[in-house]
């Protein structure tokens, strides 16, 4: 997780002959005209013929089909009777100091190139661009500082103020344009092209590893989930806020959720969320759609970034098969009628925040040991059944499903005593 103080040391590391040169490829930039024939009519109300016809002729050497500025150039010479060079005698230092700079780009990624063949501590010598992953995906910011998209992202979960100048970034994170800084990753490609092929190379690393649904598998501690049942959620938290750009940005879009547990961080079962909708807000919080999906029992514990994690083994019902499937279908078909019987009795305001909170009750289905996770009507039963936590860990780690549908006509006894 990125601290405030780690959020303001996201400063570029460069060594001093990168940073002139980078310098003076900047200034090239900042020095080339591309707005020569606004200001060619600038110079003209101005009555400065000459600097106008100047601008016209420059923009001819950088495009010689550009018929506008021919067009002016001709129309103010005859008018004016100016005596203009020609295009080709016209100064083209820009140009020029532009090739020589390229030249220069280029024999310096080659000497990169032999040094590092050469020498195995040239490998190790510090030409990180920008701390945190910075070299991927280069974001500048409207006060006009440039940092990695997902360090970026990161720095303003804690902060919504620039890391390095502290002005605010509220409406640049409300609308959410990250374009990419192409001019500096195109000259941190010819400067530094085996520290990004590395770095290339540990970055598809990590989205391999973060794509992995049984190692190291996000947990989200929070609420009871059960599959097939919506859990709709709202993430404030930074380090969930990391979690849910991470699912979304490796594809994978899910997510393991358990109940928090006293001693060892999160319950040893949970259930799969998969996300079906993402809303951010302007403050960075979001509304996440998610429906539940797979059971699984937690093996291995660890931490990523300041969320849990956990290796996971998913679970399924065992099945039976001849009078042992006889007795379940008995049990099942009397359980879900004594659930119906107990649904009805609602009133009809509690029926209707329940179907609007959870949906409406599932059907029976015709072979209860199609899905492995049994009976949808289950779980749906189970989540609109307010029962302790604990209880309803044990029931979602029952393979067996006659033994939840015991659990569950206790519970609806109970209840309707009650």
């Amino acid at each position: 997780m990125i601290s405030d103080y780690e959020a303001q040391e996201l400063r570029p590391t460069w060594d001093y002959s990168s940073l002139m040169k980078l310098w003076r490829i900047l200034k090239l930039c900042a020095k080339q005209d591309l707005c020569g024939p606004r200001k060619g009519k600038i110079f003209m109300e101005m009555g400065r013929n000459t600097d106008a016809l100047l601008q016209y002729h420059r923009c001819l050497t950088l495009d010689p089909e550009f018929t506008a500025a021919r067009e002016e150039i001709q129309k103010h010479s005859s008018a004016n009777k100016v005596d203009c060079q020609p295009v080709s005698s016209l100064p083209v230092s820009e140009e020029t100091q532009g090739q020589q700079i390229q030249e220069e780009m280029e024999q310096e990624a080659d000497d990169t190139k032999d040094k590092a063949g050469g020498s195995s501590q040239q490998q190790d010598s510090p030409l990180n661009v920008l701390s945190l992953n910075a070299r991927f995906a280069l974001v500048t910011t409207p006060c006009g500082h440039t940092f990695c998209k997902n360090c970026l992202e990161r720095s303003l979960d804690h902060n919504l103020r620039c890391p390095l100048c502290k002005q605010n970034l509220h409406e640049f994170l409300k609308n959410r344009k990250y374009n990419r800084t192409f001019l500096l990753e195109e000259i941190m490609s010819k400067l530094f092209p085996i520290q990004l092929e590395e770095r290339k190379q540990v970055h598809d690393s990590e989205m391999a590893e973060l794509s992995n649904l049984t190692k190291d598998i996000p947990i989200f501690v929070c609420t009871m989930a059960y599959p097939g049942v919506p859990c709709p959620l709202h993430v404030f938290e930074p380090r969930y806020r990391l979690m849910m750009r991470r699912c979304m940005e490796t594809g994978t879009k899910k997510f393991g959720m358990c109940t928090y547990e006293h001693g060892k961080g999160f319950a040893d079962y949970g259930c799969m969320l998969e996300i079906l909708g993402l809303d951010v807000l302007p403050d960075g919080r979001s509304y996440v759609d998610c429906i539940g999906r797979s059971r699984f029992r937690v093996l291995k514990r660890s931490h990523r970034d300041g969320y849990h994690t956990a290796d996971i083994e998913y679970l399924e019902d065992q099945k039976v098969e001849g009078a042992d499937l006889e007795v379940l279908k008995c049990l099942h078909d009397s359980v879900f009628q004594q659930a119906h019987d107990w649904f009805h009795r609602l009133t009809g305001r509690i029926q209707g925040q329940i179907s609007m909170q959870h949906g409406l009750m599932p059907d029976t289905e015709e072979d209860i040991q199609a899905s492995p996770d049994g009976p949808a009507w289950c779980w749906w039963l189970l989540s609109v059944l307010q029962l302790d936590p604990a209880y309803q860990t044990t029931v979602l780690s029952l393979t067996l499903l006659q033994d939840r549908l015991g659990h569950l006509r206790n519970v609806l006894e109970f209840f309707s005593q009650n």
